[in-house]
């Protein structure tokens, strides 16, 4: 009899609880677009809420779970260990209402929070912001891997203005892994521009940069037929589908990834949440890939993991390690 009354218990405790029972039966995932921010607050002193579902407007978000920067890192820990992300591009910045501003150390203190979990990448808000000594030493040293958010679009700079090609110049010379914001849509600064937002701004870049290793916000959502045509001359051009995952219109992301995937790019996009002051953002997106009913199992693990294992020339260990095989 006591047999008989602990097995409907446990199972009733795995049903409620499925997260925690199968977090590591989960398969692996790679996050190509996070960041550690400062929490914004609101006209009544709360963290800003989360804009899910906010494009086009009126913007109505729900709650934000997290308060403080400190809240914010170990909830998105705890995330990605919910939900077996594996590892995360992770770059820093502080925003506010008409500015972005890049911050390195912030970066650097999830490192060291978090050894392992993440690629340090520098974000970039202007040319000069930061230097571009600074990403050659900071290489150099080792405690950068990655370039990016490449953010310019914010303060109306196309991709191939003057001022970001010693940028380019040197992530493609140092074989660095490089994300640009290039998207119709972002953050309501007074600075940005949709139409330096369009992917085809990037060919002069790339055509000046055979070994760039370049990936692309949102696939140029919602520039979809132009980032494809890009795709399609550069070969080597990838893409991440993160905000447009759970900032914008259902419908309109699952057109705009659908029609990349019969395009044929299956292979070259890469999954991200863009998580920024809401750690929650994490499961939004990676429920946008995994509930796509057009999506073969093949297709969204290539998404969430095996595209971006590819883009980051990870080892065979590093594979075998995310996968459990030590």
């Amino acid at each position: 009899m006591r047999l008989r009354v602990e097995i409907p218990v446990l199972f009733l405790l795995l049903v409620q609880f499925p997260q925690e029972g199968f977090a590591q039966e989960r398969q692996p995932i790679i996050d190509m677009h996070m960041h550690a921010s400062n929490v914004q607050v609101g006209s009544d002193g709360k963290s800003l809420p989360v804009p899910s579902r906010c494009f086009p407007g009126p913007c109505e978000g729900r709650p934000a779970a997290a308060a403080t920067e400190e809240e914010v890192l170990q909830m998105t820990l705890a995330a990605m260990d919910r939900h077996n992300v594996v590892l995360g591009f992770l770059s820093g910045y502080d925003a506010s209402p008409d500015s972005l501003k890049p911050n390195w150390d912030r970066v650097q203190a999830w490192m060291k929070a978090a050894p392992g979990r993440f690629i340090p990448s520098a974000f970039l808000s202007q040319p000069g912001m930061p230097a571009v000594e600074f990403v050659r030493k900071e290489y150099a040293e080792g405690r950068l891997k990655g370039l990016g958010e490449i953010a310019t679009q914010y303060f109306g700079l196309r991709p191939d203005d003057p001022g970001l090609a010693p940028y380019f110049s040197l992530a493609a010379e140092l074989d660095i892994p490089t994300h640009i914001h290039t998207v119709g849509f972002g953050a309501p600064l007074p600075t940005f521009r949709t139409s330096a937002g369009n992917p085809l701004w990037l060919e002069e870049v790339l055509a000046r940069q055979p070994n760039l290793r370049l990936f692309v916000e949102n696939s140029g959502f919602p520039f979809t037929q132009e980032c494809i045509a890009l795709s399609y001359q550069y070969p080597r051009l990838y893409g991440e589908v993160s905000t447009a995952t759970w900032i914008v219109n259902r419908n309109a992301f699952y057109s705009h990834l659908r029609t990349l995937v019969e395009s044929g790019l299956s292979k070259r996009i890469m999954f991200g949440s863009d998580q920024m002051q809401w750690p929650e953002t994490i499961a939004l997106a990676i429920e946008a890939i995994e509930t796509a009913d057009f999506l073969s199992e093949e297709q969204k693990r290539d998404i969430l993991y095996n595209n971006a294992a590819r883009f980051l020339r990870l080892s065979d260990e590093d594979i075998a390690r995310h996968h459990g095989n030590r």
